[in-house]
């Protein structure tokens, strides 16, 4: 979650003189000379391969392919789920014991081991993620959110947003990186949970517009589809909010989705660019570019042989490397997305480099309700209901028409999981009025690929296709 109290947390070794240099650090180095941030990079690098001869799992590799970091292969989700209890420095992080953490929700936002952060993700790539967070890595994402994203014209004034109610509307019923966040921000910090709540885009529309009207927020900070949605109920006279700002993420926000969204709050609308891997990627400047936190992470667009690619050519896919955190070492991940890396400065004076997301490939569906009205569903609501309440991570939810939705259920597929995922899906179509949607639930392999190659999961209606029931 964004703010400023985001640079305070409580924790065992948590230092006010250490959150201060951090801050002043991360002040600087936005508007330092690029040898500047090589210098940090390099540096932070160096520590990140000494703390990884701590993991047994890169131990390994390392002896595989020496130490050197251009020498190392891409690593993959599904190679550090399968050796997880490897994987950590610190052998108190084993698979049983953070999953055991993580079957209750009355932990969300609470220390695993006393001191460390936990959260999963989802499975976009059809592996659903656990990631740990040492408490370094806290304080730096704390503090490039606060200081890194953009001030707008009418909070000048109160830059720590003290007068500000801000509303979340994401998942929340899981260990989710964004409600984790929020969570630990509003335990130790008395006063933003006066000032911050969440609310489920999984409640039914009457109830999530309802709690919202309740809570009358001043800042918004969901996903793009959803704050489209969001955009549109207001714009129908059915949710007014005395928006000042909204916050998006998780998604890519073109600027077509953006013209919506402002003109339905009638406020500005700014993006950042966050992962489970790492949460602060890359926040917009004034100029609406996204700007790279690259004293902090390496992101490399590569092609399909894994062949590093230069400016301004977008990948096969990205490998991300965290410099930030040493308990779970992440070291040329596969981050799966497509990004566009750019040398040329930008205009708004930043010597962090400017970075274009291709974002995730899934669509917003629009249905016929039980009413007759067309009903906006967003993708990332959808997905959570497959992966949260039916455990299912590799699948394709294509809608065949107005009222008719296919969901195809890929690799070992039992039928108890067929029977979890229609109940999950029926519950929230139930929830949202759409009842009278006919829902099929197979097994097979995915049917529909993007243009670029990436298996989307969420397929919307093809214009001109299916206009009946």
């Amino acid at each position: 979650m964004r703010g400023d109290d985001a640079s305070m947390i409580d924790g065992p070794s948590f230092s006010f003189w250490q959150a201060g240099m951090l801050s002043w650090d991360v002040a600087l180095a936005a508007r330092a000379p690029r040898a500047a941030l090589a210098a940090r990079r390099t540096q932070r690098l160096a520590a990140l391969m000494s703390a990884a001869r701590g993991s047994a799992f890169y131990r390994e590799r390392f002896a595989r392919h020496g130490q050197a970091f251009d020498a190392q292969p891409p690593v993959t989700k599904a190679e550090l789920m399968e050796r997880f209890d490897d994987w950590a420095c610190d052998r108190r992080i084993t698979r049983a014991a953070v999953e055991d953490f993580m079957s209750d929700p009355a932990r969300i936002g609470l220390p695993f081991a006393e001191r460390y952060t936990v959260w999963q993700s989802s499975g976009s790539s059809g592996i659903g993620g656990v990631f740990v967070q040492d408490e370094a890595a806290m304080r730096v994402y704390d503090v490039l959110e606060a200081l890194r994203r953009p001030v707008a014209p009418q909070r000048w004034l109160d830059p720590a947003m003290l007068g500000e109610r801000i509303a979340f509307v994401g998942a929340t019923g899981g260990h989710f990186a964004s409600i984790v966040s929020i969570e630990r921000l509003r335990r130790g910090q008395p006063g933003m949970a006066q000032r911050l709540r969440a609310f489920s885009f999984l409640d039914p529309m009457p109830r999530l517009l309802a709690a919202l009207q309740a809570w009358r927020p001043t800042i918004l900070a969901t996903y793009p589809s959803a704050a489209v949605m969001l955009a549109d109920e207001a714009a129908q006279g059915r949710l007014a909010l005395p928006l000042r700002e909204v916050w998006t993420g998780g998604e890519a926000l073109g600027e077509n989705l953006r013209g919506l969204v402002a003109q339905g709050f009638g406020c500005p609308v700014l993006a950042s660019y966050g992962a489970s891997e790492f949460m602060a990627l890359a926040s917009e400047c004034p100029h609406r570019r996204l700007h790279l936190n690259s004293d902090w992470v390496i992101l490399e667009p590569v092609d399909e042989r894994g062949r590093a690619l230069p400016p301004g050519r977008s990948g096969h896919t990205t490998l991300l490397t965290n410099l930030a955190n040493h308990v779970q070492p992440l070291i040329r991940y596969d981050l799966g997305d497509r990004v566009r890396l750019f040398d040329e400065p930008c205009a708004c004076g930043s010597a962090l480099p400017v970075v274009e997301v291709e974002g995730r490939v899934d669509d917003a569906l629009r249905v016929r309700g039980d009413g007759g009205d067309d009903l906006s569903l967003p993708p990332l609501a959808l997905t959570t209901v497959i992966e949260d309440e039916a455990g299912c991570f590799d699948f394709q939810l294509v809608q065949r028409g107005p009222r008719s939705l296919r969901l195809t259920l890929a690799g070992a597929v039992d039928d108890a999981a067929l029977v979890r995922a229609r109940e999950a899906l029926r519950g929230y179509l139930r929830g949202r009025g759409a009842d009278a949607v006919r829902l099929e639930v197979r097994r097979g392999a995915a049917q529909v690929r993007g243009r670029s190659g990436k298996q989307p999961r969420v397929v919307a209606l093809a214009p001109g296709r299916g206009r009946g029931s």
